[in-house]
């Protein structure tokens, strides 16, 4: 019986000739782990990986369109970056908290008095990566436009990836109306953040992915070595988790987007699992000779 087409994409098919019989052994080995984490999964799952060193990619029904929970914050803290490098606001700009920019789940902010104060732009967007606060990034959304994040988002080559609605609009998910993104797209973008390949100052964007790097427990660091940078942000809703990421391994740094739907009580787990298996593919490349030496920094 004929072997179905294998998930591996297109582009690691074509770089695999050029590696060492083993090395392309050992990736065989990734995507053969994926796809079996992927047959367990308590739900449907979708990963796309980037070694950033060789520029190889992985993937595992990358390009689906899946629902993004708080990861789709990545794409208005970019935006709110690219304006704030253009001159069209400073991230200093400040904006009073009011009762009605409150909203339900994780937030801080919902506990600031009526008017009592006014918060720096860059302080929302810290609030919105480092605790995921929706009230924040209500008032952050309100501010930008959704149409000119999802603007930026086809400017710089994302179509798939579009914010639709307002963090917490349970009336809006009934109807079907959910950011959303694909594994494929978000590693990518993700990947471009990291190496500041996007039209601002390098400054603006190292300040970024400081914001991205600010530790948070979750899917994707849990499972890897505590003092490894990891520039990221997570996403779950009711049956959905995700993560966007950058896991800054010392030569072999990578990107990585995992998606999950149709998700039971084990979601976490299997994106831990997924996090690992990506861990020991990479780390195992870090460092290593062209015969598979590993070979410890000086």
């Amino acid at each position: 019986m004929r072997r179905p087409t294998s998930l591996v994409t297109l582009a690691l098919a074509s770089s695999l000739g050029a590696q060492p019989a083993q090395e392309r052994v050992w990736a065989e080995r990734f995507q053969a782990r994926l796809e079996e984490i992927a047959r367990d999964a308590d739900g449907v799952l979708g990963v796309h990986a980037i070694d950033l060193t060789s520029g190889r990619t992985f993937g595992l029904r990358d390009t689906l369109v899946f629902p993004q929970g708080s990861a789709i914050k990545i794409a208005i803290l970019l935006e709110l970056y690219r304006r704030a490098d253009s001159g069209e606001l400073k991230l200093t700009d400040r904006l009073p908290v009011r009762a009605s920019d409150r909203t339900g789940g994780s937030s801080m902010l919902v506990d600031f008095t009526d008017g009592g104060s006014e918060l720096a732009l860059r302080d929302l967007a810290m609030f919105m990566i480092r605790i995921s606060d929706n009230t924040a990034t209500n008032m952050l959304i309100d501010r930008l436009g959704m149409d000119r994040v999802n603007l930026t988002m086809r400017e710089l080559g994302f179509p798939e990836i579009k914010l639709q609605r307002k963090m917490i609009r349970p009336q809006e998910s009934m109807k079907g109306n959910e950011n959303i993104a694909t594994p494929r797209g978000a590693a990518r973008l993700v990947a471009r953040i990291h190496k500041c390949e996007i039209p601002m100052a390098k400054v603006a964007c190292d300040d970024m992915r400081a914001l991205l790097a600010i530790p948070k427990p979750g899917s994707l660091p849990d499972p890897l070595p505590a003092n490894l940078r990891v520039e990221w942000k997570p996403g779950g809703i009711t049956g959905v988790e995700t993560f966007w990421g950058v896991v800054a391994l010392p030569g072999r740094p990578y990107a990585i987007a995992a998606m999950l739907n149709y998700g039971g009580d084990s979601t976490a787990r299997d994106m831990r699992r997924v996090s690992a298996a990506a861990y020991q593919y990479f780390s195992r490349l870090s460092g290593v000779t062209p015969y598979g030496t590993r070979v410890p920094p000086p």
